[in-house]
């Protein structure tokens, strides 16, 4: 099974457990709290290390990250899941599987993600008409992150999945190019 497979089995059950009828906690705050560990765990050589290490007990570990939950004020489901990923040895994955959380999340409550290529930066308002001719063509709310790219002339492109949504210059100057060399 391939890391992004297994990243998206922990986060999927992460995912049903916050998003369920029962939930004691909202998915966007176990995201930030899973964040605010991920942010720890990077800034420490020292702390991947012992995390990742095979022959340091899982108990000590555990005890490691309830330190740091503490000080970081990290509430019980995160926690309890920052142990799961110790127990399985997959705490190195972290940051794939809340990468695959927000992404289960946002399906759970109806969105899709789309990212979009301007020539230009967005307004406020050509972000908000774009989202919402997006939201029209999928049927889900949209969550955009948006880029520049100087090269497309003007447009945008939009990529939702794996289906692209080309309305730049530069885009319908190809579809151009094509159409009127297959008529010769």
């Amino acid at each position: 099974m391939t890391l992004t497979a297994v990243a998206a089995r922990y986060a999927n059950a992460l995912a049903d457990v916050v998003t369920g009828p029962a939930a004691a906690i909202s998915p966007q705050n176990v995201l930030a709290e899973l964040r605010a560990f991920e942010a720890a765990l990077e800034s420490s050589q020292e702390l991947r290390e012992v995390l990742a290490t095979p022959s340091v007990p899982g108990n000590r570990k555990k005890a490691v990250i309830g330190r740091i939950a503490d000080v970081l004020q990290i509430s019980r489901v995160p926690r309890n899941f920052l142990y799961v990923l110790v127990d399985h040895r997959r705490i190195g994955s972290l940051r794939g599987i809340i990468q695959q959380f927000e992404q289960a999340v946002d399906a759970h409550l109806g969105y899709t993600h789309a990212d979009v290529i301007s020539a230009g930066p967005l307004s406020d308002s050509q972000r908000a008409a774009l989202s919402a001719q997006l939201e029209r063509l999928t049927g889900k709310k949209i969550r955009m992150r948006a880029e520049v790219d100087p090269a497309l002339i003007g447009g945008a492109v939009a990529r939702i999945g794996s289906t692209v949504y080309d309305g730049s210059v530069r885009g319908r100057l190809a579809s151009l190019e094509r159409r009127l060399t297959a008529e010769n």
